[in-house]
């Protein structure tokens, strides 16, 4: 058996002998959304450390925790903290989380993260709705043997990012009086937040927000049949497009800021996904 997959399947028979929950939702939260479970009828909680050979994240303002409950009446599960490659786990196991989640019954991955804005039209606090992403700076997930049990050898990339989710979303930021961007994701590996030079790039290329994380787990997810959408807090202007130096704390404090906006854009939307 396939390694990564044998890893996987451990994951999952450690989690089922603590929970039969099956969601039909999968979260995962980004800075920001840390305190989201005070939002969601609560079945049980497992902590990433109690999954034998599970990542964990090691990220300021990221706990590491599944959370299994109901979102109105949806049931979901929800990453309370990510693993990121920066952190310096394979990239095998940065998706392992959103693998998991779909093996234990999750049809839909809702991601969500803060990015740094691109797009000079963007302001902190907006909220960009992710239409496509670009793949070029992190390692692709699906690079090595492929494991037929979860895709193909080649999956197409064409509409990674749903359109009947985009169109629920969106509904949910207009009933909801949220201002929603919409715009083309970025992932850089990090740590180290962008140069100036290397902003002007991206917006070259098409980007309009850019992060450390999501895309691989949007690659892996789209392989394994998952419908995915996405919602992207721009907590700072990129490096470059203002004078002030960037800083994770900065990051931090503009995602607290917008959380309350935050979950009420992810709970309302959750909501309509139920329906599908």
């Amino acid at each position: 058996m396939n390694p990564i997959y044998e890893k996987l399947q451990s994951c999952l028979a450690c989690v089922r002998t603590k929970t039969d929950f099956v969601p039909k939702v999968a979260i995962v939260l980004g800075s920001g959304l840390g305190d989201y479970a005070k939002d969601i009828e609560v079945v049980t909680e497992i902590d990433y450390s109690d999954i034998e050979g599970f990542p964990v994240s090691t990220v300021p303002g990221h706990a590491g925790k599944f959370i299994f409950g109901y979102v109105g009446s949806v049931p979901v599960v929800c990453m309370k903290g990510r693993v990121h490659y920066y952190e310096g786990y394979p990239i095998s196991d940065v998706v392992l989380p959103v693998r998991l989640m779909k093996l234990l019954g999750a049809e839909v991955l809702f991601l969500t993260n803060a990015s740094g804005g691109i797009n000079p039209g963007f302001s902190a606090g907006d909220f960009m709705l992710i239409e496509d992403h670009i793949s070029c700076f992190a390692p692709n997930p699906l690079i090595g043997p492929n494991i037929d049990e979860l895709g193909v050898r080649f999956p197409d990339m064409s509409h990674v990012y749903d359109e009947e989710l985009k169109v629920l979303i969106r509904e949910a930021a207009e009933e909801n009086q949220i201002k929603l961007q919409k715009g083309i994701y970025i992932q850089l590996t990090g740590p180290s937040f962008e140069s100036p030079t290397e902003i002007k790039m991206l917006r070259t290329l098409g980007g309009d927000a850019v992060g450390m994380s999501t895309v691989v787990e949007a690659i892996a997810a789209n392989h394994m049949g998952m419908k995915i959408c996405g919602i992207s807090c721009v907590c700072n202007l990129a490096a470059g497009m203002t004078e002030k130096p960037l800083t994770h704390d900065e990051v931090q404090e503009a995602a607290n800021t917008a959380a309350p906006l935050f979950k009420k854009l992810v709970t309302e939307s959750v909501k309509k996904f139920g329906n599908l």
